[in-house]
């Protein structure tokens, strides 16, 4: 699981096993990453890592707290339905749609991400 860092609210999620969580953990296990993030289509907030991990491409429908790699550089949170090709990170533990929105806000924001204890 990693923590979700937005403001004063901290969520965790559960992440999927493949080789781009592996990849993101080992990289988390430097110490927490900070990631500037803007809303896109009404559908999401997206940012770079600033670096690239492995992808794993799959087609997928995303819910409301799908964490999304994009591109291979891209964190993306989805608070809406889409469908495309993405790699699956993992999803945000007991959160509803509308207290994620509520959480992400409108406009701009710094998301941190670190390892659980």
């Amino acid at each position: 699981m990693i923590n979700i860092t937005i403001g004063d609210q901290v969520l965790t999620a559960t992440l999927v096993e493949n080789s781009t969580t592996e990849a993101l953990l080992k990289k988390l296990s430097e110490g927490p990453v900070s990631i500037a993030m803007k809303d896109y289509g009404n559908m999401e907030k997206v940012g770079s890592f600033g670096f690239n991990l492995p992808r794993n491409d799959e087609q997928i429908t995303t819910e409301a707290g799908d964490l999304i790699l994009y591109q291979g550089n891209a964190f993306v949170i989805y608070y809406a339905p889409n469908s495309w090709n993405f790699t699956r990170i993992g999803k945000i533990n007991n959160v509803t749609t509308d207290a994620l929105k509520n959480i992400l806000g409108q406009g701009n924001i710094v998301v941190s991400i670190s390892r659980t204890a």
